[in-house]
């Protein structure tokens, strides 16, 4: 029996080392797939990182586009606004010294300007009914 013994220590001896090296063979992938994964993040990162100096760049240039673009509109606006506001004026000023040197065409000018309108009200009440 010492020989069926020795055999089955053997075996068992042969298994513990297979189990031990298959062990180690996993801990060793374990390490390989975590060191590619860490490498990999890093490469990632520093990819990121490098699109961060192209992107950041481009934006601020976007940025300052945007800032102009506006700040052309508001002088547009307010040239524009200070534009009509003269011409609204001039023409409140010439209707006065027509109103002042005319007061007789004046009053019928605004009479058949009334009468105009409220035909045009009247007309239109009817149309809807």
């Amino acid at each position: 029996m010492s020989n069926s013994a020795d055999n089955t220590q053997k075996a068992a001896d042969a298994a513990k080392d297979l189990v031990t090296h298959a062990a180690d063979a996993a801990k060793e992938s374990v390490t390989a797939t975590r060191k590619a994964a860490a490498d990999a993040a890093e490469k990632a990162q520093e990819s990121l990182a490098a699109a961060e100096k192209q992107i950041n760049p481009v934006i601020d240039d976007l940025a300052a586009r945007a800032q102009e673009l506006a700040n052309r509109s508001i002088h547009f606006c307010a040239d524009n606004s200070e534009r009509a506001r003269r011409q609204i004026q001039s023409a409140a000023e010439a209707t006065t010294r027509y109103v002042v040197d005319q007061p007789g065409k004046s009053l019928m000018l605004a009479a058949a300007a009334g009468a105009a309108v409220a035909t045009a009200l009247l007309w239109g009440a009817r149309s809807r009914r």
